[in-house]
């Protein structure tokens, strides 16, 4: 059984899409849909903006998005539903890549609410300080314990990225003091990642709240296939249920090393990276290092 997954932010590259653009009819014709109800070239900054420009939330998120999508569309079998892929999931962001691409949002609705995301996320970064940093070589208990003992600043887990990965978020108070708890209770490493703020915790409860209204305006339809989203790491059909998830998302960690695990015993037998980069190519083989996993 064949899983398509999609990356979230930190996937980008400058130039990205830009083949896709010159070799494909129907890709060009999305692209510059998008740009159309974006209301500017959200290409130009992909393919010819610089690296910071492509940093920046607000143009990531909707990029990065726009990229997977447009990878997936143009899998002629894939659009038509007459796919033999049987399960999806996204990283993030990319689990909005992960139900357009499913079917459950159109194009037009899953490029709006990915540009709203990341409007929201980017307004809520500038409320407070905060950051995130990758704790490696740490098992997950010990993290998640560390964590919940910090109770005077905010640091919570964020990201389950593979078995020895985990990526914590908070106040930069709060992740300096896990750092050093972290590092004495046997971490290999704590990298302070280059991020605009603290994703997948409290810090994005006022993002949570503006991407909810968004949410709860826009049509879910029933996915052609299970979504495994990233609150839970469980399959989802349910259009209610998959807002809700998606939603409660914005403040809560991401699983993805679970929901690796539960497709893979829900019969994935292989997985394809639709989007640019190969993060989770790279993840996926730390998770499941017999599943063969390869970029579209």
């Amino acid at each position: 059984m064949k899983a398509y997954v999609f990356p979230g932010q930190g996937s980008q590259f400058r130039g990205m899409g830009q083949d896709l653009y010159q070799q494909s009819d129907t890709a060009r014709q999305l692209f510059e849909q998008a740009n159309q109800v974006l209301g500017y070239s959200l290409t130009s900054i992909m393919f010819d903006g610089s690296d910071d420009d492509l940093k920046q939330t607000i143009y990531t998120q909707p990029a990065v998005f726009l990229h997977g999508v447009v990878l997936a569309l143009t899998n002629e079998s894939f659009a038509s539903g007459r796919s033999d892929v049987s399960m999806v999931a996204g990283h993030s962001l990319g689990e909005l890549s992960a139900l357009t691409a499913a079917g459950v949002l159109s194009f037009e609705d899953g490029l709006r609410l990915a540009s709203i995301r990341a409007t929201a996320m980017q307004r809520a970064c500038e409320l407070a300080k905060s950051t995130m940093a990758a704790v490696l070589g740490l098992a997950d208990d010990v993290i998640e314990r560390i964590c919940s003992e910090i109770t005077d600043e905010i640091v919570v887990p964020a990201n389950y990225n593979c078995p020895g990965q985990v990526v914590i978020s908070g106040s930069v108070a709060g992740i300096q003091l896990a750092e050093e708890r972290l590092k004495a209770a046997g971490a290999k490493r704590v990298v302070p990642l280059a991020v605009s703020g603290a994703f997948h915790s409290p810090f994005m409860e006022p993002a949570r709240t503006e991407f909810a209204e968004a949410v709860d305006n826009m049509l879910f339809s029933t996915p052609r296939c299970p979504v495994y989203q990233n609150v839970n790491a469980q399959p989802t059909t349910n259009p209610q249920q998959i807002k809700a998830n998606l939603i409660a998302q914005l403040t809560s960690p991401v699983r993805w090393t679970q929901s690796v695990e539960r497709m893979v015993a829900d019969g994935a037998t292989e997985f394809y990276e639709c989007g640019p980069g190969k993060v989770l190519q790279g993840l996926i083989r730390k998770i499941s290092p017999a599943t063969p996993v390869a970029g579209i």
